[in-house]
């Protein structure tokens, strides 16, 4: 069962949204993270290439390029990071267990840890670094993936000057799923500096956002503003139903990454109906599909990320594809305003989720430029102006 978004009219005649909505050219500094010209650029310049292989133009997003899983795949007995001056290749031999064919697709299975060296490659300049996380359909499935880049010492970073091969770690936590050479479940962002700043600096402080705010609304009511916007989550039944959410169920079947819209919800998810009044107990270590109350609009500059876990909020992680491209919740370039649609998995000890309670950051980052193209119907976006909705493989 899925549901549309809430009504354009939230941000219908604000006048304040063109100001933030500029023509399609250059705006302000020129760092930032690169927008789908720039990608496309640095293709032809081979600085990101695939080897012998073509990079489809249509792995280009609005600010990020999807990355494809090469022909192999390792089963390893536990992640690891290689560490400065060392490669992954170095560290592989004793940590894999199987070698897995990807040219015909496999099943890569749950609790089980994998490696696949990425066709992509990155040649990156000086001022450019990269960082990456899965892409919003990998992380509805809840598949936990991470980049690894040699000589690092982190995930989901690859340093500037970098050259070299990407590979991306895969487990799959709460459904089987068959991949092949060539599908694709991360995404990786470029970001341009030209001073040495902090990657921990490159989101907007709470007081730019604030006052990105007041020029152009970024969700539907007054935010709350604490280390980025303060999301809450909506456990008030949907029209009609009393629908509040989905929680996977165990031991369901293989889904295949690559087919959309083939499965049936019932066999993969317990939907959950509000029976206690807007409360919500999450079981330890389970995995849950909610949305938030606000509904989020990303102006074309800009990008945004949800910060996956926070303590002090309580013992969850939410969102592991927390990426939002420009142009998100914009519908015909107006600012209709979607649901951030949360991947929620308990941790350690059963918690209570409020309606209304809040359950994730959302920072934002300024674009180099304003993308050629953004996020919506003309690339075939899967997520615009979303309400509650599971991933593109469910009918």
């Amino acid at each position: 069962m899925m549901f549309t978004a809430r009504s354009p009219s939230l941000f219908e005649n604000d006048p304040r949204w063109n100001a933030l909505n500029p023509p399609r050219r250059s705006v302000g500094p020129r760092t930032g993270v690169l927008p789908s010209q720039a990608i496309h650029a640095l293709i032809e310049r081979k600085e990101i290439h695939a080897g012998e292989a073509d990079i489809d133009p249509g792995q280009v997003q609005p600010a990020s390029l999807d990355l494809r899983l090469g022909p192999i795949a390792y089963r390893i007995r536990a992640s690891f990071l290689p560490g400065k001056g060392n490669t992954v290749e170095s560290k592989l031999a004793a940590m894999q267990s199987h070698v897995i064919d990807l040219s015909k697709g496999a099943v890569l299975e749950t609790e089980c840890v994998y490696l696949v060296p990425l066709m992509e490659r990155l040649d990156l300049r000086s001022t450019l670094s990269a960082t990456a996380n899965p892409k919003s359909s990998t992380g509805r499935l809840d598949v936990f993936t991470r980049l690894i880049a040699d000589g690092t010492d982190s995930f989901d970073y690859v340093p500037p000057e970098y050259s070299g091969p990407l590979y991306i770690e895969i487990s799959p936590r709460s459904f089987s799923i068959l991949v092949r050479q060539g599908s694709r479940l991360n995404q990786l962002r470029l970001v341009r500096r030209t001073t040495r700043q902090a990657r921990d600096r490159r989101f907007l402080s709470d007081a730019e956002i604030k006052r990105l705010h007041k020029e152009s609304p970024l969700v539907d009511a007054e935010p709350t503003v604490r280390d980025g916007i303060n999301l809450r989550v909506d456990l008030t039944p949907q029209t009609r139903q009393k629908l509040i959410g989905y929680k996977a169920r165990r031991y369901a079947g293989v889904v295949d990454v690559d087919r959309v819209g083939a499965y049936e919800v019932r066999k993969f998810w317990e939907e959950i109906y509000d029976e206690e009044q807007g409360r919500l107990i999450l079981d330890p270590h389970e995995f849950y599909i909610l949305a938030s109350k606000e509904a989020v609009v990303v102006p074309s500059q800009y990008a945004a990320e949800m910060a996956p876990f926070d303590p002090m909020m309580g013992e969850f992680r939410v969102h592991y594809a927390g990426f939002f491209d420009p142009g998100f919740g914009q519908i015909e370039g107006r600012p209709a305003g979607a649901k951030a649609v949360l991947e929620v998995r308990s941790l350690d000890i059963p918690f209570v989720l409020e309606d209304g309670q809040i359950i994730g950051r959302l920072v934002y980052e300024r674009l180099a430029e304003v993308p050629d193209v953004l996020y919506g119907a003309g690339l075939g976006s899967s997520y615009q102006g979303q309400g509650l909705k599971l991933s593109k493989h469910f009918k």
